[in-house]
């Protein structure tokens, strides 16, 4: 009887949890050969793909690209027109899921075993991708090793990659035109790449037209969000909100044991991410396969 094939898998995001992840099993489990794969859905930020080619170099491995088989505008028609909302993730769906579940299906239909390690930290309550397919195992190294927002930081860091460069401005990575972003990342997606955010902005356009019941942001077009009153008081809100939360934090003396002396001011304060200053946690304002 031939020996049961086993794969170990692990998907990068673009985003740090991922990327931290992928730093730890290197350094801590150097003799386990793990697959990385990212989805790509054709409309990631540019940073999260030039962030990938450094991740690769630190690996000194290729991470695979699966590729869903139509582009987004494909599936747009196919949903006639509707974005995808926080109850309809029909863009998570049909452009991550299914391309990781098919890359796995040969495996799986062979009687194979595939161990997905997925990155979810000590501080999150949520268990990421799960499937009722026999012969799939989900483990959490980072939770298990009681790693927290700020430890992933400090992994980073300590392996020379640092933060993709797109947490400047946004909490997450994902698609250009994500429906997760905070008012403020649109705004700064306008500003630091002014294409995407058109392209968001034509795509909505069409999907109103057609009839579609949500705007890429709650309450508000981005042809809206566009005017410069309005830009100027999400910037002013953004920043009266943060001040508060940086304030608390500290007078709470809130700071993690991973946080040491080498921090810079401006390190420390991106352990408080966006969805945080606006007091809305990871677990309910993010997908997993999309932005971990």
């Amino acid at each position: 009887m031939s020996a049961e094939v086993i794969r170990h898998v692990l998907g990068i995001s673009g985003g740090k949890d991922s990327a931290a992840l992928a730093v730890f099993m290197k350094n801590e489990h150097p003799e386990i050969k793990i697959e990385y794969f990212f989805t790509d859905t054709g409309s990631e930020l540019p940073e999260v793909y030039d962030y990938l080619i450094r991740l690769e170099a630190f690996l000194g491995q290729e991470i695979n690209r699966l590729n869903s088989e139509r582009d987004f505008e494909y599936w747009l028609r196919k949903y006639n027109n509707f974005l995808p909302s926080v109850q309809q993730r029909w863009c998570t769906i049909n452009m991550k899921l299914k391309p990781f579940e098919a890359w796995i299906k040969p495996t799986v239909d062979q009687g194979g075993k595939i161990i997905s390690y997925v990155a979810i930290r000590a501080d999150e309550d949520r268990s990421g991708y799960r499937s009722d397919t026999p012969g799939i195992e989900v483990v959490f190294p980072l939770k298990d090793a009681n790693i927290d927002k700020a430890g992933v930081t400090h992994i980073l860091k300590d392996a020379g990659l640092d933060l993709p460069a797109y947490y400047k401005w946004r909490s997450r990575s994902g698609c250009t035109f994500c429906f997760f972003q905070q008012k403020i990342e649109w705004v700064r997606l306008r500003e630091e790449h002014p294409d995407k955010f058109e392209e968001a902005k034509n795509l909505e356009k069409t999907a109103l037209s057609h009839g579609s019941p949500f705007t890429w942001s709650q309450h508000e077009s981005l042809e809206e969000m566009s005017k410069p009153e309005r830009i100027e008081q999400i910037k002013a809100e953004y920043d009266n909100r943060l001040q508060r939360v940086k304030n608390n934090a500290r007078a709470s003396k809130r700071l993690s044991p991973f946080i040491d002396e080498s921090f810079t001011d401006c390190e420390v304060d991106e352990i408080f991410d966006i969805d945080e200053v606006y007091g809305r946690g990871e677990v309910s304002s993010s997908c997993v396969v999309c932005h971990k």
